[in-house]
């Protein structure tokens, strides 16, 4: 008899009138605003505003979920395509079903189009939201234990996971997902929960790396750094999990790409390091891309900072003809538009 024990959500949904309010959306949605309020305060101190944080969230979320939903269809096709499959099914993103790697490789993609228009540096971004996506994938972990699924194999552990065979949820018909039966009362590992753990633990080493080595790193590291702790430990994570999966050689597809992309993030530390810019000059950069910006609002407002043209009315009335001009006049100009500033 298990005497310690994590218990299961006996529900995974919820109505308010018409509307069905699915708890896995809800913390989605609660991860993105940890994330924009995170990565905000990273980038204001590089120089950046809210609204530029605004403006790449609103072209990368929606990039990403469509890139994590992609990749969830590309490596499980039998549950939506041939004669057990229902394609309806590739849009009811609240049942579970988003692959991290096409929300982060399509969401990347996204937000650097955005940068590259904008002439943001997209190396200061990678670490400024660096940390901040560890926050949110722990915060959406938990979706996964409302929904009961993509827990690992039995275990008895007083932290094991016990599933409510009486609830609504999604694990309450997939105890054992490879076929066999399990005994009433078995306890499962709580992938979700070391998810959370390793993830968290991660942003919070990002940060401290951050603040300790600032003048040593080249912008990008960061990001680098948390490509390698994710995959090390989504590796061993995944390797616990028992929901049907595709394999190689007998290892999941999904481990397989842990590693594959560990090693990628490996060697583009080490490219960033050699090759990769000064986080001081680029932040110097996105500085002057965030004061033209205000300038041209304030001037497009109508507001009084803008210079108004030079005119001889301008001058003081002591300036007699001939007298010499102030040093700290501005220069006259050939071209009576063009404003200028003193």
């Amino acid at each position: 008899m298990n005497l310690a024990y994590i218990p299961s959500p006996s529900i995974s949904q919820f109505q308010i009138g018409p509307v069905t309010i699915h708890i896995y959306a809800l913390c989605i949605l609660a991860g993105i605003v940890a994330a924009v309020w995170i990565s905000t305060l990273r980038w204001k101190r590089y120089g950046g505003t809210f609204d530029q944080i605004f403006d790449i969230t609103i072209v990368a979320v929606p990039c990403g979920i469509v890139g994590a939903r992609l990749y969830h269809i590309i490596t499980t096709p039998e549950r939506f395509f041939g004669a057990s499959g229902n394609w309806v099914e590739m849009f009811k993103i609240w049942n579970g079903g988003l692959g991290i790697w096409g929300g982060i490789a399509l969401g990347a993609l996204g937000a650097w189009a955005w940068c590259r228009d904008k002439h943001y540096p997209m190396a200061l971004l990678a670490d400024a939201i660096a940390p901040a996506l560890l926050v949110a994938q722990a915060i959406g972990r938990l979706g996964n234990w409302f929904n009961q699924e993509l827990y690992g194999g039995p275990t008895t552990l007083p932290w094991g996971l016990k599933i409510d065979a009486a609830g609504s949820a999604i694990g309450a018909g997939e105890q054992c997902y490879d076929g066999r039966t399990c005994p009433t009362g078995t306890l499962f590992h709580p992938t979700f929960l070391y998810e959370m753990i390793w993830n968290l633990i991660g942003a919070l080493l990002i940060v401290w790396i951050g603040s300790k080595a600032i003048k040593a790193l080249k912008a990008g590291s960061l990001f680098a750094i948390y490509v390698m702790w994710y995959t090390a430990g989504r590796t061993w994570i995944e390797a616990l999990r028992i929901d049907y999966a595709h394999t190689f050689l007998g290892v999941r597809i999904n481990v397989w790409v842990s590693m594959a992309v560990f090693v990628c993030g490996a060697i583009a530390l080490v490219l960033i390091m050699q090759r990769g810019k000064d986080p001081a000059l680029l932040a110097e950069k996105l500085r002057t891309v965030t004061e033209i910006e205000t300038y041209g609002e304030e001037d497009g407002k109508g507001g009084t900072d803008a210079p108004a043209p030079a005119s001889a009315s301008d001058a003081p009335a002591s300036a007699a003809p001939g007298s010499p001009v102030p040093p700290d006049a501005p220069a006259p100009s050939d071209d009576p538009t063009v404003p200028t500033r003193s």
